[in-house]
């Protein structure tokens, strides 16, 4: 997988469009992570760039 061109969100492409998806987003300093029913409003959690490697390569999102 390729990383995104920073400061833009995106959704991955094997989502169902059911309105329970996150959209992320690679920021210099963080990969910013939001629900997607909830744009504009709803609360972003920020992961520094080593904890959002960690997590991806912890496989643990994997179904």
């Amino acid at each position: 997988m390729t990383n995104p061109p920073r400061g833009i969100w995106y959704k991955s492409s094997r989502s169902d469009g059911g309105n329970a998806c996150v959209e992320i987003r690679h920021d210099p300093d963080a990969t910013l992570v939001r629900d997607t029913k909830d744009v504009g409003k709803g609360p972003i959690l920020a992961f520094p760039p080593n904890e959002w490697t960690a997590f991806i390569n912890s496989g643990i999102w994997q179904h």
